[in-house]
């Protein structure tokens, strides 16, 4: 802990210029007996002086602030004293925009603001805000080391109420029995995970197999992420929407708050977004995507799980090899958080660990191989 503290809490600085929302949100940090707030600023000059003082473990900025916008304050800290920082802005196009330069400045993630408008929805807020909390203050920024985080386990896998799981019996059965086709690429991703999708899809090239990616994100910035990631990619990269073919040389996003499933139509695949509940704590959920891919694409899958925290994706890549797939997990020297790839090394769902440079390209070999099978 910085300052030499021994407090097991994890502290947080709420910098924001609504007192509305620095209620709320430290309301809502302060209600986890894992989190105390350390304190909380209008603007970034007063953040400044506090960080001074003592140094938080997590900062949650807001981007829209009057004397120093959050994105300035951001790259400072990154450039002086490298803080983990969740950015949490509201939901418009043009912040939506300014995210995905907050999070290429070193955020480590991006929440949308608490609304409070029912009980139902500041339940939903605050795990998800306490989460995210945890998480960040586990990521690692440049030299910072991780720190134990406990998570909450769910009562029950509530991807089963999507895609019923499948016995070790059927997986085989599906290995053998689903008909060669182009490869399919699948990508689940979380804390740290907009940079490490954007590091291996720029390895792709314009027609590479058609390409699904899971990033938690909120609704409202897929689509911004999208097309950011456009802007650096050969292939094609897009929000999905229901029904959407999956092609070669186009890479699909599944949209927040939604679950993305790969179905397969004969020898061609589409994509459905759907409603449900939050899986792994998630929507859209990595293991939705992966347990989907599993059961229709089978050994035409190749997939890879990235930086993030939780397990989120672990049960679906193991299913991913099991039904014959080829699987990736990010290496714990190149992830931000080592938790989703080391949950599904441990479950025997990754068949390689590379570190993250080096998975582009085995993607697309492995993919390759994929396809010799369909000639």
């Amino acid at each position: 802990m910085a300052n030499g503290q021994t407090s097991a809490k994890i502290r947080v600085l709420i910098v924001d210029d609504s007192p509305s929302v620095r209620t709320v949100l430290g309301s809502i940090l302060a209600g986890d007996p894992e989190i105390a707030v350390m304190g909380s600023a209008p603007d970034a000059y007063a953040a400044a002086e506090m960080i001074r003082a003592e140094i938080p473990d997590v900062i949650f900025l807001d981007i829209e602030m009057p004397k120093m916008d959050g994105l300035t304050f951001l790259k400072k800290i990154m450039a002086q004293r490298p803080i983990p920082v969740v950015i949490c802005s509201g939901l418009t196009q043009e912040g939506s925009d300014m995210m995905m330069q907050a999070l290429a400045a070193g955020a480590v993630d991006v929440i949308t603001k608490p609304k409070v408008h029912t009980a139902q929805h500041l339940r939903d807020a605050a795990m998800t805000i306490c989460d995210v909390a945890k998480a960040a203050a586990h990521a690692r920024v440049r030299s910072r080391k991780p720190r134990p985080v406990k998570l909450s386990v769910e009562a029950k896998n509530l991807a089963d109420i999507l895609i019923p799981a499948i016995s070790p019996e059927r997986a085989e059965k599906l290995k053998l029995s689903i008909p060669a086709t182009e490869a399919v690429i699948c990508l689940g991703a979380s804390t740290g995970g907009t940079e490490a999708l954007a590091a291996v899809l720029s390895t792709l090239p314009a027609d590479c197999p058609a390409t699904l990616v899971v990033q938690h994100m909120p609704e409202g910035f897929t689509g911004a992420f999208a097309r950011r990631l456009d802007g650096l990619c050969a292939p094609r990269v897009m929000e999905a929407r229901d029904g959407d073919l999956v092609r070669p040389g186009q890479v699909l996003i599944a949209p927040g708050n939604r679950h993305m499933m790969l179905r397969r139509a004969g020898s061609r695949y589409t994509v459905t977004i759907a409603e449900g509940p939050a899986v792994c704590r998630h929507r859209p959920s990595v293991d939705v995507l992966f347990r989907s891919a599993a059961q229709n694409g089978g050994p035409n899958v190749v997939a890879a799980i990235l930086t993030g925290m939780g397990d989120d994706g672990a049960r679906g890549l193991l299913e991913i090899r099991q039904t014959g797939g080829r699987t990736i997990a990010q290496n714990e020297e190149t992830c931000v958080v080592f938790g989703m790839p080391k949950e599904a090394v441990e479950r025997g769902g990754a068949e390689q660990i590379l570190p993250l440079g080096r998975i582009g390209a085995e993607l697309l070999t492995l993919a390759v191989r994929a396809r010799t099978k369909v000639a």
